[in-house]
């Protein structure tokens, strides 16, 4: 059967619910910045100050040169939080199967199979986005797709007012003659990668093989294969249910752009993802870092463990790998997050070659040591040199 995926996106969700709670600030060109940062940078903006020039992540010195007019407010993530739980409910007596971000206006609905209770999902949307409107005062656009992927291209097509349906079968054409940009799940480096070989369009890296992209993209290539084909097989998970994973913080007392202090700590932070994993019998075959800097500005990356693991010495280098992608800029850090998912049971997958096989042995032997040092000693009776380093 082929699925029905509803996707809701409240265009510059930020401003759109500023301007709910005040309406004078309808049509006029809005910045969400932090107050008092001496290195701000734009939040979020509206479609009045993107068409000025600024862009998320702009300097908002820079911004306020471009739009001289500009309304500037400090971001409310508790209000914006609100409110989408607010669409969710709106959401919930169509289908059980809802996913929402925490704050970015975004929802899927898979609404295959309630046609006889509800109608064609078309008209589910229609409805959506009608009470949406009447009741919080924001107006979502919408598409219907076979899959998540193509809904939100959808969504994306007809920004920042509109609809958008794709019947099943069509999703390699709509993709077809976009820029690559548009595809999700297409990062920075695959871009520059890309354009490293001329390909700028969905039918041009869709024209190429699995084992053509595998040259130069290795284990990213299956991805870029099915996204500029329109292929998602993800599900929107049910109500309440959220992908498990395993998450650490650090808020840093002095914000810092100290190479060695930020290993430091997110060596401590890979040990206590860690531990956890190996308490609950879980390995994670990805890492994810988020960077909050002290103007505002946040940005995450991600890298993949292959094969899964929950060793502190392997996840580590994982960890690290996706800290310099995240990390560009030379203002000062204020919190990192580490985040372990797509967990799955420790593989049995031993590695190829002897040496690797030995190396790996060490490793299990080292953590399994000290795992057991501070089961009978206590969680602080045994410290890791990398962290020791970071507190003298």
């Amino acid at each position: 059967m082929n699925r029905s995926i509803i996707h809701l996106n409240v265009a510059d969700f930020a401003v759109a619910v500023e301007r709910a709670v005040d309406r004078r600030l309808n049509e006029r060109p809005v910045i969400i910045a932090p107050e008092g940062a001496v290195r701000a940078a734009v939040y979020d903006m509206s479609n009045e100050a993107y068409l000025a020039g600024i862009r998320k992540g702009m300097a908002l010195q820079r911004a306020v040169r471009l739009c001289k007019n500009v309304c500037i407010l400090p971001p409310h993530p508790h209000r914006y939080e609100q409110a989408m739980r607010d669409v969710f409910a709106r959401a919930l007596p169509y289908s059980p199967l809802i996913e929402t971000g925490e704050d970015d206006g975004h929802l899927f609905m898979d609404a295959t199979g309630t046609g006889r209770l509800f109608g064609p999902p078309r008209d589910v949307a229609w409805r959506l986005r009608r009470q949406i409107k009447s009741d919080l005062g924001l107006d979502p656009i919408w598409s219907v797709a076979p899959n998540k992927l193509v809904a939100k291209v959808a969504t994306r097509l007809v920004k920042p007012d509109g609809e958008y349906i794709v019947p099943a079968g069509e999703e390699k054409a709509l993709l077809a003659p976009l820029p690559i940009r548009l595809v999700p799940g297409i990062e920075r480096d695959d871009l520059l990668r890309l354009r490293e070989f001329n390909l700028t369009h969905a039918f041009q890296v869709a024209a190429l093989s699995l084992e053509q992209l595998e040259i130069p993209f290795a284990t990213r290539a299956r991805l870029l294969y099915e996204a500029v084909r329109g292929i998602d097989p993800s599900p929107v998970l049910p109500v309440g249910q959220k992908p498990p994973r395993v998450i650490a913080d650090h808020e840093f007392g002095t914000d810092t752009n100290d190479v060695h202090t930020l290993e430091s700590v997110l060596y401590r932070l890979v040990e206590q993802a860690g531990i956890r994993l190996r308490r609950h019998r879980r390995a994670a075959r990805r890492i994810a870092i988020v960077l909050d800097y002290s103007d505002g500005m946040r940005r995450a990356r991600q890298a993949a463990a292959r094969p899964a693991t929950a060793n502190d010495l392997t996840l580590f280098e994982v960890a690290r790998r996706a800290l310099h992608l995240a990390w560009i800029r030379r203002v000062r850090i204020r919190h990192l997050r580490l985040i372990c998912d797509r967990l799955v049971f420790p593989p049995a997958q031993l590695a190829l070659f002897a040496a690797d096989r030995k190396a790996d042995q060490k490793r299990s032997e080292l953590v399994n040591a000290v795992d057991s040092v501070r089961r009978r000693f206590g969680p602080e009776s045994i410290r890791m040199g990398r962290i020791l380093t970071a507190e003298h």
